[in-house]
């Protein structure tokens, strides 16, 4: 497959009759291709070719396992369109790469599933959802967005939707962020589907086992599927339900070209397929309350007393309240009193207490202690941290320089002040406050699962939660500032999402549970917390993005690049009609280069020795339209970027169709 843009179209070929039983639709084979071997798959056999001139032989059929279905052939097709992305780049994505050991295996095929009876009572409490469910045993297309209690046992409650529809004789798929949700949905996917249906899919499992279940799903062994961002496209037979968990997490955003969400996906599937789709989670994003406002789904909510009763009381704790509010071991916690005394309740009645910092590490921020200027690298301008509490000197977390001497360079002052203080040194704070406690960390590379519900101080980054046994006695959510202030179009969102995560994670109020979060309580996004109101949240967000013109409540398309690339794109591009382009404004330092461009490690590396820069500054530039415009803008791209690499004289322009993050 070749990734050149304006090569992304069918080529013709001659079969030959030796392989004429394997040349079949979805295969894989080799082709040459402009004096090369290249890999390539049939999409249809024909008798005829509108091709002038001479056809090339097929060279090889590498495979007769018609490893491309119909059906993810038209999602790949969709997703580019949707995307302004190339075929090639998204079938990267869904069809992984062969192992062929595997496919010589001996197939055996599995019993047909056996039903497995439901028990949909704690579906009960949310409105709706008795509706939904029937829906889905009819095969219908029963299309939800769930709000999820604190408390709740989301993984269970899945499964019992998927379990519905396996019964009805249909395939379910489930996506979720990250390996530890894939773990709990594989654990309750076995309670309540017959488990030899059920299968996972993540990275983590390593080529060979990944494309030994990735089979399994192709040739119809498995009803229930459950994976990472790519099982979006896993070739699932007869679907009748697809999931999604937690669509706000990052991780459903994929890195690589053409950039699709895995939200975005999964309903282009249910469109296509007509078949059911629920969205849920404990906050919700604009983007899911769009699907709710245009009817394409219905909300499944509780209400609001028993929102009440299942969700602990969360206290909001005003930053300017510290100087005021500081006992002997706040000041060495850096917590102010009311947090301590929710922890110590906790604590006392032998509950272990959560911590959320925002960020891991020792200190991953400084500035100047004089002036505030942040505290940069000389070398490449990265930001300088602190690894441990003796280090010799701070640490560039770009270059991995070490500055021994630091001094500001705006007003020369060598005092330094944490701007950020990291989950480890959180940590060994806490240990100090409180003497005798045993004090836990999860986050970066040790992420814990589950904790016992002992007293214990759990401090973790966010995402990297544990389940306490018996829920937390409290939870104290730490530097709100550093997540609402983020210069980010999702800063207030994300914030909310990550903060209910852990409230979550945190027993009702009745039986004592409590969450102090450190921010002002006057910002609506601590409000919706308190409340743990997100569907307005969510309202709120969605209404402010159409007043000022972003996604989701309209179509915009990131173009990052050298200037004189991305000038020529945009006089290459037939854009709708009533199209606003903004810009260009500089990418900040750090940011990724469009594909072809060098890594930014390499950049940095480049500058340190004193390298010219390779190429022009990177910039970016807005297309927006409205959202009725959306195709048509991808489609200009699509095309306009078809014609660029065709010319060979421009430097490659990355195109996004709705970043996740504009800036």
């Amino acid at each position: 497959m070749l990734s050149v843009p304006h090569l992304d179209r069918e080529f013709d070929y001659l079969v030959t009759t030796e392989q004429s039983d394997d040349a079949q639709p979805g295969v894989r084979v080799r082709v040459r291709f402009h004096g090369r071997l290249v890999d390539a798959f049939i999409l249809e056999r024909r008798s005829d070719t509108d091709h002038v001139g001479k056809l090339g032989w097929l060279d090889r059929v590498v495979s007769p396992e018609p490893v491309l279905s119909v059906d993810v052939r038209r999602l790949a097709e969709a997703v580019a369109a949707r995307y302004a992305g190339t075929r090639p780049d998204v079938l990267r994505l869904a069809v992984p790469p062969r192992h062929a050991n595997v496919e010589k295996q001996v197939v055996v095929t599995p019993p047909p599933a056996v039903a497995v009876a439901v028990d949909d009572t704690a579906w009960s409490v949310y409105g709706r959802a008795a509706g939904f469910l029937g829906a889905l045993g009819e095969g219908r297309a029963a299309r939800a967005v769930w709000q999820a209690l604190p408390g709740e046992q989301w993984a269970d409650r899945l499964a019992e939707a998927a379990a519905v529809v396996v019964n009805s004789g249909r395939s379910a798929l489930a996506v979720v962020p990250d390996q530890r949700d894939v773990d709990a949905l594989y654990a309750a996917a076995a309670r309540h589907v017959d488990p030899t249906a059920v299968v996972a899919l993540s990275a983590g499992l390593g080529p060979a086992e990944r494309y030994r279940r990735w089979l399994a799903v192709l040739r119809g062994h498995a009803r229930f599927v459950i994976g990472t961002r790519s099982a979006v496209f896993a070739p699932v037979a007869d679907l009748g339900l697809v999931m999604v968990w937690d669509d706000g997490d990052d991780n459903l955003a994929e890195p690589r070209s053409p950039y699709p969400h895995a939200r975005e996906v999964a309903m282009l599937r249910a469109h296509q397929l007509r078949c059911g789709a629920l969205i849920g989670g404990y906050a919700r994003t604009a983007e899911a309350q769009a699907l709710v406002r245009t009817r394409w789904a219905h909300d499944l909510v509780a209400t609001r007393p028993t929102v009440r009763g299942r969700t602990p009381r969360v206290t909001a704790i005003d930053d300017s309240a510290f100087e005021q509010e500081r006992d002997a071991a706040s000041r060495t916690a850096r917590m102010p009193s009311m947090a301590l005394d929710a922890a110590r309740a906790a604590l006392r009645a032998e509950r272990p207490v959560l911590v959320q910092v925002p960020r891991r590490g020792y200190v991953p921020a400084l500035a100047c202690g004089r002036c505030r200027n942040i505290a940069r690298c000389r070398h490449c301008t990265g930001p300088l941290a602190l690894h441990e509490r003796d280090a010799a000197g701070a640490v560039c977390r770009w270059c991995g320089r070490e500055e021994l001497g630091l001094r500001c360079a705006r007003c020369g002052s060598d005092a330094v002040r944490a701007v950020v203080v990291g989950a480890r040194r959180t940590a060994e704070e806490l240990g100090r406050a409180f003497p005798g406690v045993a004090v836990v960390t999860s986050g970066g590379d040790a992420v814990l699962a589950q904790v016992p519900g002992t007293p214990a101080l759990v401090v973790a980054t966010p995402g990297a939660e544990p389940i306490a046994e018996g829920g937390y006695g409290a939870a104290l959510l730490l530097d709100g500032w550093s997540l609402l202030g983020r210069q980010d179009l999702r800063a207030a969102e994300d914030a909310l999402r990550r903060w209910m995560a852990a409230a979550a994670l945190v027993r009702p109020r009745g039986e004592g549970g409590i969450v102090a979060v450190v921010a002002e309580s006057a910002i609506p996004t601590v409000q919706a917390l308190i409340r743990w109101d997100p569907v307005a949240h969510a309202e709120l967000e969605l209404d402010a993005r159409a007043e000022v013109g972003l996604p989701p409540a309209v179509h915009m398309a990131a173009l990052d690049g050298s200037g004189p690339a991305v000038a020529a794109l945009l006089d290459i591009a037939d854009v709708p009609a009533g199209a606003d382009i903004l810009g260009p404004v500089d990418l900040p330092p750090g940011a990724r280069r469009p594909a072809g461009e060098p890594k930014p490690s390499v950049a940095r590396a480049n500058a340190a020795a004193g390298a010219a820069p390779a190429d022009d500054p990177i910039i970016r530039m807005l297309v927006r339209v409205p959202r009725d415009g959306g195709l048509a803008l991808a489609a200009a791209l699509r095309k306009a970027t078809g014609v660029m690499s065709a010319r060979h004289d421009q430097q490659p322009v990355r195109v996004q169709i709705d970043p996740l993050h504009i800036g």
